[in-house]
């Protein structure tokens, strides 16, 4: 006989028949009966493929014997057939033309609708077992229970992370720290969790830094958070790379992040050098982590840096309007006034950035603040620009 996949010889035992009311036979047309029910293998698992069968041939050659009716097996391990005419049948399961277990008599009247059970779990199925049976069925439940385990403990940490990423998004920081904390406890080796965790990190840190900022105060807290999101970043991004295949996905957001979280806490250079590694790993997404670090370093008052990296945006997407306006807004900073004339003078690329910025956007949500500066320093706006590609 066969279960679980295992093909076994041991003499077959009968199932067990019980009677349900939850049909109704009403249902059922008249003259005839129905059955319902459901097929455990001998390790306690639905059998999920195969069919029940029905016949009223006893030939004791079952090679030679003729089913009258066949119900399939569905993926729950149930199975319904309906419109039987009433007889006494051998019902058997039958999996790829093997038949691990059967009912040798099934007594059906008009209007029957039983309840056929085949439980190949109890004791007189396993007691005609060979020892080899036996073994090879205690081999599948220790490794089964091995997997249920493995699959409850990645389903705990994807509720945990999914928990963790909605309340990020919501500014419940303490609470996703605490999800993935003990994410990252249960499975440390797993570079996602900590990317989340250094996620809801930063997101601390950068709530810490604002409200220290909005109190006009100094929260010595503050370095801590945003260190503790960086450990959490380099973490990840240590364990990816040892991965058998390096997510590239993980590379390129762990590194946009930790530049994120560099540029916050006072170090541009290591910044610019993740945002870097962020492009690396996905040059599709270039544009936007050197857009990142322009903006991460303009917020940092890295000003010269912030110019730098507008212009590996503008290089890796020539149609991000914001990179010109970021490298406009960072060398404005470097304007100089002549004390006799009053008149300002901005770097010649400051004043190209402005210009190009007003090209690709001239409705943009800065153009009226670019023409207004552009205005003040005596520079020309034009009357008129065109749509990117166009002519």
């Amino acid at each position: 006989m066969k279960i679980f996949g295992m093909k076994l010889m041991s003499v077959l035992a009968a199932g067990v028949v019980g009677v349900a009311l939850g049909h109704s036979p009403a249902l059922l047309a008249q003259g005839t009966a129905s059955i319902h029910g459901h097929v455990n293998n001998a390790a306690g698992q639905p059998l999920t493929t195969g069919d029940v069968r029905l016949t009223t041939d006893k030939n004791p050659n079952a090679a030679n014997r003729k089913f009258d009716y066949t119900f399939p097996i569905n993926a729950q391990g149930d199975f319904e057939g309906k419109d039987i005419k009433p007889g006494n049948y051998l019902a058997a399961v039958y999996q790829n033309n093997v038949s691990p277990d059967f009912i040798p008599s099934l007594d059906l009247k008009a209007g029957d609708d039983k309840v056929v059970n085949f439980d190949m779990t109890r004791k007189e199925y396993i007691d005609k077992m060979s020892p080899a049976e036996k073994q090879q069925l205690e081999e599948y439940k220790k490794n089964a229970a091995s997997a249920m385990a493995a699959n409850a403990k990645i389903a705990n940490l994807n509720n945990l992370l999914k928990s963790a990423r909605t309340d990020t998004a919501a500014g419940k920081y303490d609470s996703a720290i605490k999800s993935m904390t003990d994410a990252t406890t249960a499975k440390p080796d797993e570079p996602i969790l900590w990317v989340a965790l250094g996620d809801a990190q930063l997101g601390a840190a950068n709530a810490a830094l604002k409200a220290a900022h909005d109190a006009k105060v100094t929260d010595a807290s503050v370095p801590d958070k945003f260190a503790a999101a960086e450990a959490s970043y380099q973490k990840a991004l240590e364990l990816n790379a040892k991965a058998a295949k390096p997510s590239v996905d993980i590379t390129a957001a762990a590194n946009n992040q930790l530049g994120q979280a560099y540029g916050k806490s006072g170090k541009p250079k290591e910044a610019g050098a993740a945002y870097d590694a962020a492009a690396k790993a996905d040059p599709t997404k270039a544009g936007m982590y050197y857009y990142n670090e322009a903006a991460t370093l303009f917020n940092a008052n890295a000003m010269d840096d912030a110019a730098a990296a507008a212009d590996k945006a503008a290089a890796a997407d020539p149609t991000k309007a914001d990179a010109y306006y970021i490298k406009g807004q960072s060398l404005i900073q470097k304007a100089t006034v002549d004390p006799k004339t009053n008149k300002v003078t901005a770097p010649p690329d400051c004043v190209a950035a402005y210009q190009k910025y007003l090209e690709l956007a001239p409705t943009g949500a800065h153009a009226d603040e670019v023409k207004g500066i552009l205005q003040g320093i005596g520079e020309p706006i034009k009357s008129s620009y065109k749509a990117p590609g166009k002519k």
